[in-house]
């Protein structure tokens, strides 16, 4: 997983590149009506139900846009919210409230919408011991912004990109020649660049369980499309030599059934791929 250090680093790129391309040479609208020297208060209005997130990256927001801008926080992140609630008040300059407004919410209602999906996941495997993860299938560009709500929603982040660990996927397997020759030329690669990264292999069925077990180094071994009875016989076969991760078409009428065979995490694409923005909006008061 990548360092605190290297994902507030993405937090800030996100942060600077949507106010560029939101605000170009200025906002015109405002600086068209709205006096320089005049100042206002704000407060964000949740109009749905669910958890919240994206508070702390709204205060990151607004001291990007203007230092002097103040916010008094009512609810945190990974509060249940519903109708009617105000999360925060912002108050100063009217016309950097404005500048600020559009990012806050976008993030802010994307970001409640997958913290309130994972939280419904995290809920439907309580006391199965088993992890929900999200996956690399986020919208390009915000990525950060995703996992962070996943943490918020009670989730666990997979790895955050192609560098930051490696996973053999069928592909991967494929192209390299089989599963022994993918493993073998990673390890190679990994002691030859002093890498260290953990390694995932994907399974497409039993005998590739196997055959990865056969083999020396593998951190956790990705059951992809396996049915309950292959998955609970999988994770019997490979025992404490190694992790487990479940994939592939689970939702949340499968989630805690595939949970149930014992696997350590189930990841799941839909988490972050498949959900509809909480509605709020930020009202001057």
């Amino acid at each position: 997983m990548i360092s605190a250090e290297k994902f507030q680093q993405e937090i800030d790129r996100i942060i600077e590149t949507s106010l560029r391309e939101d605000i170009g040479d200025g906002d015109h609208s405002s600086l068209a009506c709205i006096p320089a020297s005049a100042a206002g208060r704000a407060r964000l209005l949740v109009k749905d139900r669910g958890i919240l997130a994206g508070v702390d990256l709204a205060r990151q927001v607004f001291q990007a846009v203007d230092p002097d801008l103040d916010m008094e926080v009512l609810l945190q992140d990974g509060s249940n919210v519903g109708h009617g609630d105000t999360a925060f008040f912002v108050s100063g300059s009217s016309q950097s409230i404005l500048r600020a407004e559009r990012l806050v919410l976008n993030a802010m209602q994307r970001m409640s919408a997958i913290a309130t999906k994972t939280r419904r996941y995290v809920n439907l495997l309580e006391g199965t011991g088993t992890k929900i993860l999200d996956t690399r299938k986020t919208t390009p560009g915000i990525r950060a912004l995703e996992k962070w709500a996943v943490r918020i929603g009670g989730g666990t982040n997979h790895r955050f990109a192609l560098y930051d660990m490696i996973m053999l996927k069928d592909n991967h397997i494929d192209f390299a020649g089989g599963i022994r020759e993918a493993i073998s030329k990673t390890r190679e690669y990994l002691a030859s660049t002093g890498r260290d990264l953990k390694i995932i292999v994907e399974a497409r069925n039993l005998v590739e369980v196997d055959e990865i077990l056969a083999c020396q180094g593998v951190h956790r071994i990705l059951l992809d499309n396996f049915n309950y009875a292959d998955t609970r016989e999988a994770v019997r076969r490979i025992g404490d030599r190694c992790e487990t991760e479940s994939s592939g078409g689970i939702d949340e009428k499968t989630l805690r059934a595939f949970a149930e065979c014992g696997v350590d995490y189930i990841s799941s694409g839909a988490l972050t791929h498949s959900v509809h923005n909480l509605d709020m909006s930020l009202k001057a008061v």
